[in-house]
């Protein structure tokens, strides 16, 4: 009886694979020579670190992690693309430094987080993670190798930052982290019983306070529609904080794929009214640690597995503040009447657009919300996207999967000068990702 050969396979966090192998390599420099993209710990929920065809060269950044420099003094540190913020938080935090901008998980490269934009609770206070970026170490689609900054090269520099790695592999990152006072949070959370309330809330906090974002119950319908928990935060000071540093929680890894039909819409109501009211006060504030505050949810390692075999998308948008509070109460609605969404939906403010070229947001709203992959799923996201582009609002390229070229296009007026840039730095479109044939039409 012959052996069935096994079809090398790679995916982002929605475990939707494609046929594909990465090459990792330590050294990021001479693995990327010939390679047409590069990957970090696959964390982006779509195809944007996917391959466009199977014989592609993709080169996988993790093992290129060395710290190349540090000053203590400003918190300048330089190093490669590859290094994990689970290990700048772990090697930086007890010396008092820690991210500028840190996204909802720990397990991404400094080179994602770059070709990302990422953005966090305290947008509309410090900006996406570019914006404290001064410098990077890029090898372009002709094999050469270049240093750009905000002044050299700066157009380079600017379309790489969350330009998804489409004008150069990010070898090198230099950052400036920010000083911290205690590696302690002091936390602010309140139950908002609806969408109303919530972002009076949501607005009245990102005055007061650095960081902000909220959960919301996005099946929850009528009266109750868009309830959730709106939390605060900032760094405690040292006479706020506990003596002792904050310790890791325990860690568990999902054990097994679900059965797809596990996470239902029966099954995602109970648990998001149990995590409605497991906030028992009105109104708590509290001093918690930077795990739970910044990464509830990597607390359970492959909690991607919940989906089950099918996959899923993370659907992610700003409604524009111009749009108001009822654009972001009639996307709510029309979230609840498509159906889909999963217990996980999270609400942020954003503050003023970042200077990367297609950097994700805009002064507004941003809603992220998880669905599984069904036969409906293509429909709801054309709808969503409809009523967006109508807003004025855009969609988070890192967490897109499904969204069509036309509507890409329609929603980002950023994108003729990102192909300009194309054009200037890789005219024969040698770097692509499977993502960027589906939106930019390159060749698969």
């Amino acid at each position: 009886m012959s052996k069935q050969a096994t079809v090398p396979m790679l995916t982002g966090w929605g475990r939707i694979p494609v046929e594909g192998t990465e090459l990792v390599s330590e050294n990021l420099e001479k693995a990327t020579h010939g390679a047409v993209l590069s990957r970090g710990l696959g964390r982006s929920y779509g195809d944007s670190s996917l391959p466009a065809r199977k014989s592609d060269k993709i080169v996988g950044t993790r093992l290129a992690n060395r710290i190349l420099s540090f000053d203590a003094t400003s918190g300048r540190l330089r190093a490669e693309a590859g290094l994990s913020l689970v290990e700048i938080n772990r090697l930086f935090m007890p010396r008092g430094y820690f991210s500028p901008v840190t996204p909802g998980t720990k397990y991404v490269t400094l080179g994602g987080m770059v070709a990302s934009d990422v953005h966090g609770k305290n947008h509309h206070v410090e900006g996406c993670f570019g914006e404290h970026v001064s410098a990077l170490k890029i090898r372009l689609a002709d094999d050469s190798v270049v240093e750009c900054t905000k002044t050299e090269n700066p157009d380079l520099f600017w379309g790489s930052v969350g330009g998804m790695g489409l004008l150069g592999h990010i070898l090198e990152v230099e950052v400036t982290l920010h000083k911290i006072a205690s590696p302690w949070i002091w936390l602010d959370s309140a139950r908002m019983p609806d969408i109303d309330t919530f972002l009076t809330g949501l607005n009245e906090a990102a005055p007061r306070w650095p960081m902000t974002m909220g959960w919301i119950d996005c099946l929850a319908t009528g009266s109750s529609m868009g309830r959730g928990i709106l939390m605060a935060g900032r760094w405690a000071t040292p006479e706020e904080a506990a003596s002792a540093p904050p310790k890791d929680g325990p860690q568990i890894t999902f054990p097994i794929d679900l059965p797809n039909w596990a996470l239902n819409p029966v099954t995602a109501t109970l648990f998001n009214s149990l995590y409605y009211w497991r906030h028992l006060p009105r109104h708590l504030e509290t001093i918690v640690g930077p795990e739970p505050f910044f990464y509830p949810l990597d607390a359970i390692l492959e909690w991607n597995r919940a989906y089950g075999s099918r996959g899923f998308t993370q659907y992610q948008c700003v409604i524009p503040r111009a749009a108001g509070a009822p654009a972001v109460r009639e996307f709510m609605f029309l979230l609840t009447k498509l159906g889909g969404a999963s217990p996980l939906c999270v609400i942020k403010d954003c503050g003023p657009e970042g200077s990367g070229v297609l950097s994700f947001p805009l002064e507004g709203t941003s809603i992220a919300i998880d669905m599984a992959v069904s036969p409906d799923l293509q429909n709801i996201v054309d709808r969503l996207n409809e009523f967006v582009i109508a807003t004025g609002g855009r969609i988070y390229l890192t967490k897109d999967r499904f969204t069509r070229s036309e509507h890409f296009a329609a929603m980002e007026p950023r994108l003729p000068r990102f192909l300009a840039l194309r054009e200037k730095w890789d005219p024969k479109r040698k770097l692509r990702s499977a993502q960027s044939v589906r939106l930019f039409g390159d060749r698969a």
